[in-house]
This record gives C-alpha cells, sequence and structure tokens, in this order.
C-alpha cells in the first residue's frame, strides 16, 4: 500500500539522509516513476522532502527535519522512548524497531538513563522459547496444554486458556483461565513442562488489570520480627521497608509473609545469620524444623 511505503520513505530518509530514487525503487520493486510520485506526495503534505542531482545526489531530507512539529512535548516524548526501551525487555531478546523508528521521527533523545533486563543470572533459553510460545498462544487466543508442577511438588496436566503474561516478585507468570481447574489461575513459567499449542481457540477476554493493592494470590500474612547479622546487610536493605539497625551492627526487621512452610524456606535462606523473634509459635515452628533436618547429619 502506498501510505506505508510513503511512511518507510520518511523512515528510510531520516535514518540514511540521502538515497537514490533508483535504491528506492528495487526496495519496493516498483518504477522510478512510483518513487518520484511518492515524492510529490510527501512534499504535497509538508514533508521538506528534496531532490538534488550530480554524483552524491539523490532524494534527501531537510537537515533538522524531526517531528517537533508534533502535539507532543519534548518532554512527553522522552517518556514514550523510555517507556518502549523498557517495555522492550519483555521480548526477553532483543528487538527495538519501533524504538529506532521513534527515535528518528523525535530527534536527538535522551534515553541512556534507563535501561531494563528481566531475564535471571542463569540460563533462560528454555524459559525465553516458553515465554515467545505462551506469547503467541495469547495473541492466537489458542489453548494451551502443559505439565505444571505445584510449589509442593506435585505434576499436574493442566489446559488452559492463556490470557496475560505478567512479572512479579522476580518472575514470570501465565495468568489464565485454567479448564482444569474451572478457575482463574497463575503459572510459573520456569515450572511448565511439555508445553502445546492446539488448535482450538477461545474467546474469553483479559482483564484489564490483574494486580491491585489487594492480593492477587489469596494468601494469609503473617508479621515475622527478625533479627538479622550485619552480614546480610544487602538483603536487608534489598528486601525489608521496615526496619532498625542496631548498636552491634545487627538489625531488627519485620516483614509480612505468607503464613505455611514458605516462611520455613525463607528463614533458613538467611543461614545463621537470621533469628526469630516474633510470633512465638512461628519461632518454635522453625526451631522444630532446623532439629528435624539436623537429625539427617547426626
Amino acid at each position: 500500500m502506498q501510505i506505508n511505503r510513503l511512511f518507510e520513505i520518511v523512515y528510510i530518509l531520516l535514518d540514511r539522509k540521502t538515497i537514490t530514487s533508483k535504491e528506492l525503487a528495487e526496495r519496493f520493486e516498483v518504477s522510478s516513476r512510483t518513487i518520484y510520485r511518492d515524492i510529490e506526495t510527501l512534499s504535497s503534505a509538508g514533508i521538506p522532502v528534496y531532490m538534488s542531482k550530480g554524483r552524491g545526489g539523490g532524494i534527501s531530507l531537510l537537515p533538522d527535519f524531526v517531528l517537533n512539529k508534533a502535539v507532543i512535548t519534548d518532554a512527553e516524548k522522552e517518556d514514550i522512548l523510555s517507556s518502549l526501551k523498557a517495555v522492550s525487555a519483555v521480548t526477553l531478546s532483543k528487538t527495538d524497531t519501533a524504538l529506532k523508528k521513534l527515535s528518528s521521527l523525535f530527534g536527538e533523545s535522551n534515553t541512556d538513563w534507563i535501561e531494563v533486563n528481566f531475564s535471571s543470572w542463569t540460563n533462560t533459553r528454555r524459559e525465553t522459547e516458553t515465554f515467545h510460545t505462551i506469547k503467541s498462544a495469547i495473541i492466537g487466543k489458542r489453548v494451551l496444554s502443559f505439565r505444571y508442577a505445584s510449589a509442593k511438588g506435585q505434576q499436574t496436566t493442566r489446559e488452559a486458556e492463556p490470557l496475560k503474561l505478567c512479572f512479579k516478585s522476580g518472575a514470570w507468570y501465565l495468568y489464565g483461565y485454567c479448564r482444569s481447574r474451572s478457575d482463574f489461575r497463575f503459572f510459573k513459567l520456569k515450572r511448565i513442562r511439555e508445553l502445546c499449542v492446539s488448535e482450538q481457540t477461545f474467546q474469553r477476554k483479559s482483564p484489564d488489570q490483574i494486580f491491585s493493592d489487594q492480593n492477587v494470590f489469596q494468601e494469609e500474612y503473617v508479621t515475622l520480627k527478625l533479627r538479622l547479622s550485619p552480614q546480610v546487610a544487602y538483603r536487608v536493605y534489598d528486601e525489608f521497608d521496615c526496619y532498625e539497625q542496631q548498636e552491634d551492627g545487627s538489625f531488627i526487621a519485620e516483614i509480612n509473609y505468607p503464613k505455611g512452610e514458605w516462611i520455613f524456606y525463607y528463614i533458613t535462606s538467611f543461614g545463621s545469620h537470621c533469628e526469630v523473634l516474633e510470633p512465638e509459635d512461628v519461632r518454635n515452628g522453625v526451631k522444630e524444623a532446623l532439629q528435624n533436618a539436623l537429625k539427617k547429619y547426626l
């Protein structure tokens, strides 16, 4: 279509500065006469495009042309480009075509202040493949089937209508309607195995917003009061909003944490650098769990 060709010609001129009609004709598989008509159309629309003859000549834009006449401010352009730079990270691969095009259209912009990478430090090849498979299924509204490992180690076969890919607390999740459980569920991508996209489609729409101030996982929480050694100060800074450093360098910190065996795993992740002060039942539970664990080494 001509409109797409016209836009791409502008993109090329912003990037290349000068290009010949022959090069454009070969790129779009049209005649040079068609390119000349396109240039006339762009000029009539107010785009400052011109043609020069001789060695090094061709089709060019005026050097200072950017979309400064657009209805968005410089600050808004910076916000758009910075947001695109951050959001491009959700592809788990480097695809910055839109960012490059808009950067060219907007002119020089300062987006070097932000860099986002959602991948972990470990090998993410399988998770990346899972991500792109689910993304395609969401866009195509195709039902997924897979094996899923729950937090308790149970392996189950699931069939789900994929609605959204979500990033929460350092991990990627699939949010969808689980046909196997007849309810909406979150599935951690790293626990998904044997993923298959079926030919079956669905019509269910994704909700506008999943995460809110309320806890979407509907877990019961308990407030833990902990004493933490100076050796794990970095984790105090990273994981706690409420803490106070003591004269000996240790920290008294509080955190709301889901009830259940999660607490034991969390406490033991600090090794010998953490002591549960409150509540008493959690303190006794951790103590008992540690004693049971020690029996394996006697």
